[in-house]
């Protein structure tokens, strides 16, 4: 068995991980720095570089290949990075740079990807589902994304988007996304989206929890409102990943992926979609937690 290495790429801090070999969670050695992104493209090059060095070192294992983590991702036809929140990796040809800083070979992956691989090998689908062939990691949280597993292995497709059902169209209720499209299921059921249509019901600015404290209290009929259409519009958008892909599990991480109401009244309303009598897919909350992103990086 041989050692793995991974970092898991953030706006502020990138972890890194050496396991002693694929499909371990006991890491030999872990350690963070910061991005510090502001300092620029080369500067976040070279902290990764920094960041291997140091992992080798804690270790005392040499890395001959990595993983990384990143926020957005490469293009496969012209190997230019794209799609990322930290906007200087754009346009860059940041994994063959990295290579080069790095001295051997990257594998790099988006963070939907990353959480998708590490609960299906690593996680909550290896754990409950220790069969499944085919798994969809569901991030829902601040946005909306996803990542696509087949026999252990991430598809990124010929656009490098495989399992972006974000930027779907659902409901032109959504209004505008920024990716230029409008009514995307990111701008239906993302957290941001779900209490700006409760402000847009009562008024009131409420954060996402405490909106779902008031619908389980049963004390505010905006909340129950704002919750029966975020389990409408979740069976919706997830029946469209059931009919396309038909995954053995689906993972459901991010924030809104920790309401319980998904895996009750939300599974419900996908099986009223789906081109089947039965609902045969099964719906698990992810046991990674923070590690995923870095521990799917090291799966890579």
């Amino acid at each position: 068995m041989q050692e793995v290495f991974g970092i898991d790429l953030g706006g502020t801090k990138m972890e890194g991980v050496v396991l002693p070999f694929k499909g371990s969670i006991e890491p030999l050695a872990r350690l963070r720095l910061p991005t510090e992104s502001e300092k620029g493209y080369q500067h976040i090059v070279s902290q990764l570089a920094q960041l291997r060095i140091n992992l080798e070192q804690a270790s005392g294992v040499k890395a001959s290949r990595i993983g990384i983590c990143t926020p957005g991702t490469v293009d496969p036809k012209s190997g230019l990075h794209k799609n990322s929140n930290t906007t200087c990796l754009n346009g860059k040809t940041f994994r063959t740079d990295l290579e080069a800083a790095m001295g051997i070979s990257v594998a790099m992956a988006n963070d939907a990807n990353c959480f998708a691989l590490a609960e299906a090998t690593l996680g909550a689908v290896k754990q409950f589902v220790p069969d499944a062939k085919v798994v969809f990691g569901i991030i829902m949280g601040t946005g909306v994304g996803g990542g696509l597993v087949i026999n252990g292995q991430v598809l990124n497709g010929a656009h490098g988007i495989t399992g972006e059902w974000g930027h779907n169209f659902l409901d032109e209720s959504g209004g505008p996304c920024y990716c230029g499209k409008s009514g995307c299921v990111e701008k239906v059921i993302a957290g941001p989206s779900l209490e700006r249509y409760y402000f847009q019901k009562s008024g009131k600015e409420k954060k996402l929890q405490e909106i779902v404290n008031s619908y389980q209290a049963e004390n505010d009929s905006f909340a129950t409102e704002t919750m029966q259409r975020l389990i409408h519009f979740f069976g919706l958008a997830v029946s469209v990943l059931i009919n396309t892909i038909d995954p053995d599990a689906i993972v459901i991480g991010g924030g809104v992926g920790n309401i319980d109401l998904l895996y009750s009244e939300g599974v419900l309303e996908v099986k009223k979609y789906i081109f089947n009598q039965e609902l045969n897919t099964v719906f698990l909350k992810p046991a990674l937690g923070d590690s995923a992103g870095v521990f799917g990086a090291a799966m890579l």
